[in-house]
């Protein structure tokens, strides 16, 4: 039974219940995971592609007829030369970049744009990264037959039929003008199917564009569930950014130790040791080079105060009991700084008592 509790909370420790941290975030953002639905970029490329075809359709048409009229009226009748055919691939190639740049203008801003939308600036290769597990076929067969490839083939399968339904509707609604056609002229053929090309387009791609945001809070509903941690993780993740806390107990023991070692050193040098006289020990120095009033060099309680008082014997330093004076100095004086204004009076009669004593000696 106990093995049995002790094996729940193992696994209770490892499930994925906590939201990720921000540096989770950070580190799979790092990586390239991130949310991000590739129909909003499909809607959105659209969307603007067949915006500027209906803004720029009648200035795309003229260009294509005037280079095909110049081509059947004017470049027909001369002499078919390396160098006139040379000079007529370029002019025809700089006449349809004319017409084709207006719209892959629009597609490299849309596609740029989407994917700010979404991501924001990022720049990461580790996405291009060779990755072996990747041809394990074990795992790729567990990722086709997976929820989220059955989630993928329905959200297909719904594009498909949105985009038909929208087409065959506009067609069907614009049915008995296009048997008409037949009876117009070229021109107004080509215009009224450009524009019935161009609604089916927007159409489509604003219902693919309004597929695409419930597909965008998919991804992102999926995204958050496979950066999930367990309560484990987050203690781990602490731990690495605080620090074990057993080492910084250690590096704080090792710093104690070294101030308490540097403290000592300069106890042979203090002019009095006041103490409490068993408990505290602080020793003080006037040095009017160093300071324009007495500051204490080192400070201690107990087993401290005892080293104090020891270092204090063996180098002749005077002691002196004033348990009240010891009690207020170590609770309101820093090592290496002056004393408080208000002990001024009080250490000045203990120096002048300790000078006088060095004097009769």
């Amino acid at each position: 039974m106990f093995h049995l509790k002790l094996d729940l909370q193992y696994f209770a420790a490892d499930e994925k219940t906590e939201k990720a941290t921000p540096k989770k975030r950070q580190d799979t953002r790092k990586k390239g995971q991130v949310p991000k639905s590739q129909d909003v970029n499909t809607g959105v490329l659209l969307i603007s592609v067949f915006g500027i075809l209906f803004l720029l359709g009648g200035y795309m048409k003229g260009k294509m007829t005037d280079m095909y009229r110049h081509a059947f009226t004017n470049s027909i009748h001369q002499d078919l030369t390396e160098a006139r055919t040379h000079q007529i691939f370029v002019e025809m190639t700089i006449e349809t970049a004319k017409v084709i740049a207006p719209i892959m203008g629009v597609a490299v801003v849309a596609g740029i744009a989407s994917n700010l939308l979404q991501v924001g600036v990022l720049f990461t290769a580790e996405p291009l990264k060779a990755d072996l597990k990747k041809l394990d076929p074990v795992k790729g067969a567990k990722r086709i037959f997976s929820a989220r490839a059955l989630v993928e083939l329905l959200k297909s399968l719904l594009k498909i039929s949105l985009v038909g339904v929208v087409a065959f509707t506009i067609i069907w609604i614009n049915k008995d003008q296009m048997m008409m056609m037949s009876q117009k002229s070229l021109d107004a053929a080509l215009s009224f199917f450009g524009s019935i090309t161009i609604v089916m387009g927007l159409s489509s791609a604003l219902a693919l564009l309004i597929l695409s945001v419930l597909d965008y809070t998919y991804q992102r509903y999926d995204h958050e569930k496979n950066i999930r941690m367990s309560k484990k993780d987050v203690k781990d993740e602490h731990k690495n950014i605080e620090g074990d806390p057993q080492v910084k107990a250690k590096i704080k023991e090792k710093q104690r130790q070294m101030s308490a070692s540097r403290m000592m050193s300069e106890v042979p040098d203090a002019d009095v040791v006041i103490t409490n006289p068993t408990h505290y020990a602080i020793a003080v120095k006037y040095d009017e080079s160093q300071s324009n009033a007495p500051y204490v060099v080192a400070k201690g309680v107990d087993f401290l105060a005892l080293k104090i008082k020891e270092i204090a014997k063996a180098n002749d330093v005077v002691t002196v009991e004033n348990r009240p004076l010891a009690r207020a100095l170590y609770q309101q004086s820093e090592i290496d700084q002056p004393i408080d204004e208000q002990f001024y009076k009080a250490v000045a009669e203990v120096l002048a008592y300790v000078y006088q004593l060095k004097k009769k000696t």
